[in-house]
Formats: C-alpha cells, sequence, structure tokens
C-alpha cells in the first residue's frame, strides 16, 4: 500500500512563504506527483504536479508564486510558495498517481496523504 506523509504545515502571515514536504513509501518512478489544496466549503484543487522528464504544471493562482520539485533519487516531494494570502488557507494534500497524455497537466490521482493544515493571517 502507498503512503504518502506530507509535513511543512502551519500558520504564517500574508506575504510570508511556506515549504511543503512528502516523503512516498515507493520507489522513484515514471508517475505523476503533486500537491493538491482544500478550503473550507470548496472543492479539492490541483496546486501543482510534476512527472519527470515530463515538466510541471501549476494552477494559475500558483503561477509565479510557487515551485515544486522532485527528488530523482527518493520518492520524495516539495512545494515552496511565496507572497501567501488568507485565500491560500486551506489543507494541502500530497498525491501519485497517473497521468491523462504524456504530461501531468491532468493527472489521476490514485493515492493521497493525510494533508498537511495551512492557514495565512492577515
Amino acid at each position: 500500500q502507498v503512503q504518502l506523509v506530507e509535513s511543512g504545515g502551519g500558520s504564517v502571515q500574508t506575504g510570508g512563504s511556506l515549504r511543503l514536504s512528502c516523503v512516498a513509501s515507493t520507489s522513484p518512478s515514471d508517475d505523476c506527483m503533486g500537491w493538491f489544496r482544500q478550503a473550507p466549503g470548496k472543492e479539492r484543487e490541483v496546486v501543482a504536479t510534476i512527472r519527470l522528464g515530463y515538466g510541471t504544471y501549476y494552477a494559475d493562482f500558483a503561477l509565479g508564486r510557487a515551485s515544486l520539485s522532485r527528488d530523482r533519487n527518493k520518492d520524495q516531494l516539495y512545494l515552496a510558495m511565496n507572497s501567501l494570502k488568507p485565500e491560500d488557507t486551506a489543507i494541502y494534500y500530497c498525491a501519485k498517481g497517473r497521468p491523462l497524455g504524456g504530461s501531468c497537466r491532468v493527472m489521476v490521482p490514485d493515492h493521497w496523504g493525510q494533508g498537511t493544515q495551512v492557514t495565512v493571517s492577515s
């Protein structure tokens, strides 16, 4: 069974930054990994996804503020995000899954982490 363990959430003030980490129990492979988030009362949405060799995809709200990276030697994923706003407050989830097409621009998550809370205060 695939396990994804996130860390790095917490409380930050507007304009601050975060760095989230996700460690998978699997070996590196040719699949998709990504970060999603879910704010209270809203649907879960993608933040960014990556497939090694195919590039990285960012949601519009994350463009210019987020940087996603994946360790080629370990099955680990990192998200750095700056200029945080109160609307970035959400539970952030790490996911592993399949691409629709070559890249992971559209990713079908097969496995989820437990989530890590990020709260941005004004």
